[in-house]
């Protein structure tokens, strides 16, 4: 019996461009003392091979996409075609993306209580897709490690992972004369960074790092409801969405406001399934105050890090919105003044209620969220 173990390196999650380490060890168990070899070759364990290599698998819902389209478009391609090995065969879905194999060992033998450790590198491509768990599509990312014994099966272990796009950041070329907003070390010489990972991230940290106050006049058709004030437009993951509510020149009586982070999933015309145009919505956080009698107020939503940021590919867009929804009345309440002695509310209001959908841009964090989460796989060959 063989132990497998599987490790990354440098935790669950990288960027598309970066380079993957994972740790295989092979360990052959120390035999009980009770036990008694009856030759010296039953001392030993050995492999034949072993091997690894990265694979992007897509699964679709076929209520919503053409997943038989999608699947003879992929099989008409070539894959891997110098080798038989091809363990992403046996998973659901069709693969987008595949590194070439790489030889971990061949012959191994190993003696009782004995282990050797391989390492494994791959470099993910920078126009890879992101890891997505959509309502129609999901992109799942995993390094496979395939080993056989003489005259046996082959046995898989998969180590899943995570990947962050940075191939839909705007052209590097518009952000070369961009001043740089990362923090600096002044006890520390200058480093000039050369890869374009570091390039990318110099500008995703420049895209979000940059404010620029936009003010939304919101109303509808009896005057003024409120003036909404959006930071910026540009976030990252983790990042709070900030903005300020401004009612104090306000035709129309605001009772409540609603707001939601929601994701936009669009299917590609060419892969949809049947003529629905409406996206697939999906809400996270979610702001919700009454405000009836406010001048002001201020809106605070934060992007959780599991949630996948803005990309495109042939099969699907994802895109981010702000969802508000504005309950309003006809009638102009007239709130108590600074003389007022004794006041009550209306006991009934006739209210209306109104929706404003709002754009916004989420991109990656430059720092992966790589704690507190399973690095560590194994198996039994």
């Amino acid at each position: 019996m063989i132990e497998i173990t599987a490790k990354l390196v440098r935790g669950p999650v990288y960027f598309s461009g970066e380079i993957i380490e994972c740790l295989v060890t092979f360990t052959n168990p120390p035999n009980p003392n009770h036990q008694i070899s009856q030759s010296h070759s039953d001392l030993f364990e050995s492999l034949a091979w072993a091997s690894a290599q990265v694979h992007c698998q897509c699964t679709t819902n076929s209520k919503m996409v053409l997943s038989e389209k999608i699947n003879t478009m992929a099989r008409s391609i070539a894959i891997n075609a110098n080798t038989t090995f091809a363990p992403w065969q046996q998973d659901n879905g069709h693969v987008v993306l595949n590194t070439k194999p790489k030889i971990l060992c061949c012959d191994l033998r190993l003696s009782p209580g004995e282990s050797k450790t391989y390492i494994y590198r791959e470099t993910i491509p920078s126009d890879a897709p992101p890891s997505y768990r959509g309502q129609a599509v999901k992109y799942s990312y995993k390094i496979t490690i395939g080993t056989q014994r003489v005259n046996t099966v082959i046995k898989l272990l998969r180590v899943p992972f995570r990947v962050l796009s940075l191939s839909e950041l705007p052209e590097i070329t518009a952000c070369n004369d961009s001043v740089d907003l990362s923090p600096n070390n002044p006890f520390m010489e200058t480093q000039h960074r050369e890869t374009p990972l570091d390039i990318a991230l110099q500008t995703l940290q420049n895209l979000t790092a940059r404010r620029s106050p936009n003010f939304y006049n919101v109303t509808n058709g009896r005057g003024r409801v409120v003036r909404f004030c959006l930071f910026k437009n540009s976030y990252k993951l983790g990042e709070d969405i900030v903005g300020t509510f401004d009612f104090s020149n306000a035709t129309v009586s605001c009772v409540q406001v609603s707001v939601s982070l929601q994701s936009e999933e669009h299917v590609s015309e060419e892969y949809k399934r049947g003529k629905v145009a409406a996206p697939t919505l999906i809400s996270y956080n979610k702001h919700h105050e009454m405000c009836l009698g406010l001048k002001y107020s201020h809106l605070v939503l934060p992007i959780p890090l599991h949630v996948t940021p803005d990309f495109v590919t042939d099969l699907v867009t994802l895109k981010w919105r702000l969802h508000f929804e504005f309950v309003t009345t006809p009638k102009l309440v007239e709130m108590p003044g600074e003389n007022t002695i004794s006041w009550h509310g209306p006991s009934t209001l006739d209210v209306e209620t109104m929706i404003w959908d709002l754009p916004l841009h989420i991109h990656p964090t430059t720092t992966p969220p790589n704690t507190a989460q399973q690095t560590k796989y194994n198996t039994v060959i």
